[in-house]
């Protein structure tokens, strides 16, 4: 069992903000990461700021930012052998344009 924390810093703040684009790479990050995706729910926050969570048959996944700072706070939960979440971290770095991940990553045990 993996569960990674991450956070992608100096995004620009209108991809943060974009609750489909939210959405759309919640479900892409759970595809590279070989995982079985149940659902996703999301949620547009006002003024500014979006919450992602994906339900995996492995567990987890979520996204949650803040556009004011450039910044989208995230983890990702897998208990099966077939998933890897480091591929879910790296596509989305690349996609929400991040200049920097700050991750830990901790293996869990029953």
């Amino acid at each position: 069992m993996k569960h990674i924390l991450f956070n992608l810093k100096d995004c620009p703040p209108n991809l943060l903000d974009d609750e489909d684009f939210v959405r759309l790479c919640t479900w892409t990050a759970a595809k590279e990461s070989k995982s079985e995706l149940i659902n996703i729910s999301c949620h547009k926050f006002k003024p500014q700021g979006v919450t992602a969570l994906a339900m995996l048959a492995d567990s987890h996944l979520s996204i949650h930012t803040w556009p004011e700072k450039g910044i989208a706070m995230c983890d990702i939960f897998t208990c099966g052998d077939k998933c890897d979440p480091h591929k879910a971290v790296e596509y989305l770095g690349k996609i929400f344009k991040a200049k920097q991940i700050e991750s830990d990553a901790f293996d869990r045990l029953l």
